[in-house]
């Protein structure tokens, strides 16, 4: 399928280049100020880890600003709210420590880019402190940092991500129930009903 390759990091630097002094310089080992307070108004990441075979998977957590907690510099936590039971992101923790989290707050088209290796906690009274409806989680995943750094906007700028203008109109967006429907040889109707419920009734 794809005839033309590259195969070597000096192959990919004579198409790509170096990065700038900013671009090497702006990489930290610690939560400062900064990147406490990026994560405090962020409501949305997306984690990406993998397995020790290298099969990788990537999942969106969200909840209210703040619902990541930063415990000191070195480490933070984020809570494992009801989902669909694969447990992805877990097995693979459990397998590779090694995770990647980007951070982004609506609106700001730069996001924050955090590493580091992961475990997954059920200390009582860190779980306490990651209520939501005044309902603990019965797991968390805790982090300790290796490099924090911002990413910058061309991504959101090119992708027009959050001018509303350029959003699909509500008729024309793919619907997830006939997706999994025809995945899982479902009748549609069920699967919507299904969905329903767990938006509703399965958050917390």
């Amino acid at each position: 399928m794809f005839k033309e390759t590259v195969s070597t990091e000096e192959e990919l630097r004579s198409i790509i280049g170096y990065p700038s002094e900013l671009v090497q310089k702006k990489v930290i080992h610690v939560l400062d100020e900064h990147c406490r307070e990026f994560i405090s108004k962020s409501p949305f990441l997306v984690m990406s880890t993998s397995d020790h075979q290298g099969m990788c998977d990537v999942t969106p957590r969200g909840d209210s600003p703040g619902f990541v907690h930063i415990l000191n510099e070195k480490h933070l936590i984020i809570p494992e709210r009801p989902g669909n039971r694969r447990i992805d992101s877990m097995r693979n923790i459990l397998s590779n420590p090694s995770v990647g989290l980007l951070f982004i707050i609506p609106g700001l088209q730069e996001t924050l880019r955090v590493n580091g290796r992961a475990c997954l906690v059920r200390d009582e009274h860190l779980l306490q402190q990651l209520k939501a409806n005044g309902r603990p989680p019965v797991i968390a995943i805790g982090v300790e940092i290796s490099e924090c750094y911002v990413h910058c906007a061309k991504a959101f700028i090119r992708s027009d991500l959050w001018n509303p203008n350029s959003w699909l109109d509500q008729e024309k967006l793919p619907r997830a129930s006939r997706m999994l429907a025809d995945h899982a040889n479902m009748a549609a109707e069920s699967i919507a009903d299904l969905l329903k419920e767990s938006y509703t009734k399965r958050l917390y």
